[in-house]
């Protein structure tokens, strides 16, 4: 199975392959499911390649929780994998990761992304939809700062994609299950750890999204990731984890630790050769901050607008930009006004 796997990989330009019991395998390109009616996979097939890549903890916590992530290796690819149970049978996603580390000045990304790798303290969030290149815009600022600066980088993720290696700063990855129990307990072991650069796969919970605000308030850079759409989304999805009687002290903290939202989305391209990104930018300048402190997310996007000339972006206005150019077509994106 796994020959076959890397196989799919290596000749098609794939971002995911399903494998379901007792149903044809079926890939991701470009953004839409391809079946590969040729290829039928059967349940025992299904079953004895998941037994294969399991060590007895990980077997444990499939058989309990009926779900389990990980990460393997095959034929020199990294695959991101999600194995869970369906009616038919166990079934999985694998995620092929790009592990070459990208370069940031080849991705197009909107200069005050490519700013923030200057940026010494604050809260950054790369938010937007599964399979949006987060991870890959996180890699590429990542490696500019481990290239630039003379500072200890810290990653807690789940799983470990992109590897880096140390270049000009010190780098460590922490991979969550294997090297960590959670995010929140890497998260307070990083805070003894001297990090200068703190990165965090997911932020979902009370305890794990409080500690990354003391951090990012405490003089540590902070990335986080989120699937959210739009930097107001974005921020009320931070809000939200708190209680009531926390709200205020969350808003003041947020205001005060918040460097960037940046929001992506993948667009099918209109000569149909791959995908290309569209980007939102907020930038926390003191306008998005009083917002903030003051519960006025709806406003937002209004300021946002205004801040058009300190570098911020609308999505619908990079989107315009791509359809201008000629890069994407107008009805691939229509449900963005």
């Amino acid at each position: 199975m796994l020959e076959k796997i890397v196989n799919y990989a290596t000749k098609v330009k794939l971002s995911d392959i399903h494998i379901h019991s007792d149903e044809p395998l079926a890939v991701r390109l470009h953004g839409e499911i391809h079946i590969q009616k040729e290829d039928f996979i059967t349940r025992k097939m299904v079953e004895e390649f998941i037994a294969s890549i399991l060590d007895d903890q990980q077997k444990a916590h499939f058989e309990k929780q009926r779900d389990i992530d990980l990460a393997i290796e095959g034929g020199g690819l990294r695959f991101r994998v999600n194995a869970y149970n369906t009616l038919r049978g166990p079934a999985m996603v694998l995620r092929k990761i790009e592990t070459t580390v990208p370069d940031i000045e080849k991705m197009n990304l909107p200069k005050a992304v490519m700013d923030i790798t200057t940026q010494k303290n604050g809260l950054v969030l790369v938010t937007g939809p599964t399979g949006s290149g987060k991870s890959t815009t996180l890699a590429a600022i990542v490696n500019r700062i481990n290239e630039t600066r003379h500072e200890n980088i810290i990653t807690i993720e789940d799983p470990i994609e992109f590897i880096h290696s140390t270049k000009t700063a010190l780098i460590s990855q922490r991979e969550v299950g294997r090297d960590a129990f959670s995010f929140a307990s890497a998260l307070k072991a990083v805070l003894r750890e001297d990090p200068d650069v703190i990165l965090l796969g997911e932020m979902r919970d009370l305890e794990t999204v409080s500690l990354a605000l003391t951090a990012a308030e405490t003089g540590h850079l902070v990335f986080g990731t989120l699937h959210t759409n739009g930097a107001p989304n974005s921020i009320n999805r931070i809000l939200d984890v708190f209680p009531p009687a926390q709200q205020a002290q969350a808003r003041s903290q947020l205001s005060q630790s918040i460097r960037l939202v940046v929001t992506q989305r993948l667009i099918r391209k209109a000569d149909g050769s791959g995908r290309v990104a569209a980007f939102e930018v907020m930038l926390g300048n003191i306008a998005v901050a009083n917002l903030i402190r003051e519960g006025k997310i709806f406003q937002i996007e209004q300021a946002m607008q205004t801040g058009k000339g300190q570098g911020m972006l609308l999505m619908k206005d990079s989107i315009e930009q791509l359809i201008a150019a000629g890069t994407i077509k107008r009805e691939d994106v229509a449900d963005v006004h």
